[in-house]
């Protein structure tokens, strides 16, 4: 069995899973209300109440009828009148990439998060998982059983053509992408589809007469270097699939640490909402703990049934990561800036 799986493990090279997840917005509210929202056409967008707002994301059900992100809600209306438009909820998609990022740690401690939805994987020293398609299949079903969410991953052998891969199924897929498969996979495509080449450089480089992937491999590198400077080199590198740069954990290490919750009602009673922010702060200051980091500023988020949103944060006396000192900064924070009474739909703390 070990010699079995190490053949699927390069003995110089690296073994990268990027993990993508599958209309992020949209599929957490169908996990948390599935009776409501599952298998329908949805968006979320930042003004649900005005037509003139803008579709931030949408279900693959309301893509099929043609809603695209960045579109006007007016206008993905008419193309689907049975839309159904979510007010987002930030607080709520934060714990759940939490705990993606966390399923994600159980089979390599090497996990860089590049955003909200989306992270790389180096799995080179995870062999004892199994092979590469089996530990993607492993993290696809923990997501699925526990979260109930779809992602898909690419397999590769650096963070390119993992990004790359992770693109050709969705929703749902598993590929793997190897540095042989680069010509007869990726070569054909235009050159905006490479991962990295925005609208102004594919401009650019149609300019030059390089459409295609396969004619910026094949492209004079000192041309290249002429006209995009350092970027050329890395551009051609690119194209042929190449890509050095490492999984970096600590690259995106946050500067805050942060929970927060949506309320089950308006909350009014301020017993009730002490209670909520003593949770909040023992959940803060026992990941504080765990990470062995100290914090220096309390910060504390409130949200009105009308979705209206503040912030208010103040500096210690000195650093801690006690839970009783983060409560009752939070409490007084809430004391000094919200008026006795008023509800409450949300509350953080950072």
């Amino acid at each position: 069995m070990g010699d079995e799986v190490s053949r699927y493990y390069p003995a110089n090279g690296r073994v990268i899973l990027h993990l993508d997840m599958n209309a992020f917005y949209c599929s957490v509210h169908a996990a948390e209300e599935p009776e409501r929202y599952a298998g329908k056409p949805t968006a979320v967008s930042g003004s649900v109440d005005e037509r003139r707002g803008i579709i931030v994301t949408s279900s693959y059900e309301a893509r099929s009828r043609g809603v695209k992100t960045g579109m006007q809600v007016r206008e993905a209306l008419k193309l689907c009148p049975d839309l159904m438009l979510i007010h987002p909820d930030f607080a709520l998609y934060r714990e759940y990439s939490r705990r993606i990022m966390a399923i994600a740690g159980r089979f390599t401690p090497l996990v860089e998060t590049v955003s909200i939805d989306e992270c790389y994987l180096d799995i080179t020293g995870s062999k004892r998982f199994g092979t590469p398609p089996a530990i993607a299949e492993q993290i696809q079903r923990c997501i699925r059983e526990e979260l109930n969410l779809p992602c898909s991953i690419g397999i590769a052998p650096n963070k390119l053509l993992a990004k790359m891969a992770s693109d050709m199924k969705k929703p749902g897929g598993i590929t793997v992408l190897r540095l042989r498969d680069v010509p007869s996979l990726l070569w054909d495509r235009p050159c905006r589809t490479l991962f990295g080449v925005g609208r102004k450089t594919a401009d650019k480089l149609a300019r030059l007469r390089i459409h295609t992937i396969g004619q910026l491999a094949a492209a004079d590198e000192s041309m290249l270097v002429e006209h995009f400077g350092v970027m050329g080199s890395a551009l051609k590198r690119a194209a042929n699939g190449r890509d050095d740069s490492p999984v970096d954990p600590e690259r995106a290490r946050n500067k805050s640490i942060g929970h927060a919750t949506t309320l089950p009602h308006d909350f009014t009673d301020p017993a009730a909402i002490r209670k909520v922010f003593l949770n909040l702060a023992d959940q803060v200051a026992r990941r504080l703990r765990r990470q062995r980091l100290l914090a220096n500023t309390v910060q504390i988020t409130i949200r009105d049934p009308a979705m209206k949103t503040i912030t208010r944060a103040a500096t210690l006396a000195a650093p801690t990561e006690d839970t009783q000192t983060i409560y009752k900064e939070a409490c007084e924070l809430f004391r000094r800036n919200w008026t006795a009474g008023r509800p409450v739909r949300l509350l953080g703390i950072s």
